[in-house]
């Protein structure tokens, strides 16, 4: 249903039966009354009512779904459901559905149902606390989407967010809208939010301390392996605190002409790869890291820009490495990698892109308990280690039309009905489904309006 009349209450002339008291099935569906993904209340002969959402109809028009609460008084108790032998079957109320939102403190709002009985979508904020998979093919309205959602978190949360941006999509996170007004947008413009990029005019700069860097992280810069080049690498280890190339220029000359062979093979190496030259070093500059310590409420890292891709994937590994060195002390961060298989890929074989990588994996599957959430946004899920979606908790799907990756998707999110999941191939741009734990129940909906501007556009094509 593209658009629900709120007062729509239809007769259904449709019975329910629920053996478990968790699921139900609609023997026999009436042409046009329901659909998949529409939220429908369930009247048993004693008079109990309980929520319910469609999830699955076949061609003999038999339907099935799950029972997401009783309703008592106005009120959904998510906890509770029963078994039934009959019951007749009806759309709920918008009421009613707002009632199962504010039972599962879902206050989120970003955007509107599409599937009956409409009205607002809303996430559950405390849910962030898992991993968030969020995808959508070129031209789905992705990147848009997930602006409303850092939007709503900022004003609605104190949820430190870190966003890695390679395509300066956010970096007017900070600003808002001509037409943005009310409380929202209030609240939005009270949050600080720092904006780092490369260009050395920058108001803020985004920069990396190379000192700073563990060992195994320095050895991946400089492309080190510890066997393969086991010299170079042992010399770099002893002179961990000393091989600074973003603070000491004369350094490299200085191995250069060390009667050591190590020393010098390193020399000839940093000035081989030209790493001392990279404008990604801090020098007396303020680091990403130093930044993030301080706690804003968003920090956008603008990752375009660099005159070589590595020097972003050195900043993605020393913010990532500062965070899970840090880990202990349990302060919680949203990262948000935006366009994630630059970082997540199978497929990437460089020293410093699999340490990146690798770390990502390690805050995938040990970072939830440290308060270190993940919000990883792709254009299609194959492009992201197994690794990675696998711990992911949370589903956002706008339009994907390829069926294999359909088919990866159902097999790592099993929470998202495969019949709301099929519905991804006709969305408009601008619409998702959202399941897991960050939602009360598997909703189609379309997203809302955003309070700041793109970063980012697509170029039109220039007419006549």
């Amino acid at each position: 249903m593209a658009d629900i009349n709120p007062d729509t209450n239809p007769d259904s002339h449709a019975v329910a039966t629920s053996r478990d008291g968790r699921t139900f099935q609609i023997a026999s569906l009436p042409e046009t009354a329901f659909g998949v993904g529409d939220i429908v209340e369930l009247v048993a002969r004693s008079g109990e009512i309980q929520l319910a959402q469609i999830e699955h109809e076949d061609t003999s028009g038999v339907a099935t779904g799950r029972l997401l609460g009783s309703v008592h008084d106005g009120k959904v108790d998510a906890a509770t459901t029963h078994p039934f032998t009959s019951g007749d079957v009806s759309i709920a109320s918008r009421a009613t559905v707002a009632a199962m939102h504010e039972s599962a403190r879902a206050t989120l709002e970003v955007g509107t149902r599409i599937t009956a009985p409409g009205g607002p979508a809303r996430l559950l904020p405390h849910r962030f606390n898992r991993h968030t998979f969020w995808c959508g093919q070129s031209g789905s309205g992705k990147t848009y989407a997930l602006g409303v959602l850092l939007e709503q978190l900022l004003v609605n949360t104190e949820l430190p967010l870190v966003i890695l941006d390679p395509n300066s999509d956010f970096i007017r996170l900070g600003e808002l809208r001509d037409t943005a007004c009310g409380p929202a947008a209030e609240a939005l413009g009270r949050r600080e939010i720092r904006v780092l990029r490369p260009a050395r005019d920058a108001s803020e700069t985004l920069r990396a301390r190379f000192r700073d860097l563990s060992p195994r992280s320095k050895a991946a810069v400089l492309r080190l392996d510890p066997i393969a080049d086991r010299e170079e690498y042992n010399t770099l280890l002893h002179l961990a605190r000393n091989v600074t190339v973003d603070a000491t220029p004369s350094m490299v000359p200085t191995l250069l002409a060390s009667d050591e062979p190590g020393r010098r093979a390193l020399g000839l190496r940093l000035s081989n790869l030209g790493v001392v030259d990279w404008e990604v070093w801090a020098l007396d500059d303020i680091a990403a890291t130093d930044v993030i310590e301080t706690r804003p409420d968003a920090t956008v890292l603008d990752l375009g820009g660099f005159s070589t891709p590595d020097q972003q994937l050195v900043i993605a590994l020393s913010v990532l490495d500062d965070l899970w060195e840090k880990r202990e002390s349990r302060r919680p961060v949203l990262l948000v990698i935006d366009e994630a298989h630059n970082l997540c890929s199978p497929e990437l074989d460089s020293p410093l892109a699999v340490a990146v990588r690798g770390r990502i994996v390690q805050i995938a599957a040990e970072g939830r308990k440290f308060g270190l959430w993940l919000l990883l946004s792709t254009q299609r899920p194959s492009k992201v280690h197994a690794g990675i979606i696998s711990q992911c908790d949370n589903l956002a799907l706008m339009k994907m039309s390829s069926p294999l990756d359909l088919e990866g998707l159902a097999k790592y999110f099993s929470y998202a009905p495969q019949a709301l999941l099929a519905r991804s191939a006709t969305f408009r741009q601008g619409e998702a489904l959202f399941a897991g734990g960050f939602v009360p129940f598997p909703a189609l909906l379309r997203v809302g309006q955003r309070l700041t501007p793109e970063g980012g556009s697509d170029v039109r094509v220039p007419l006549r």
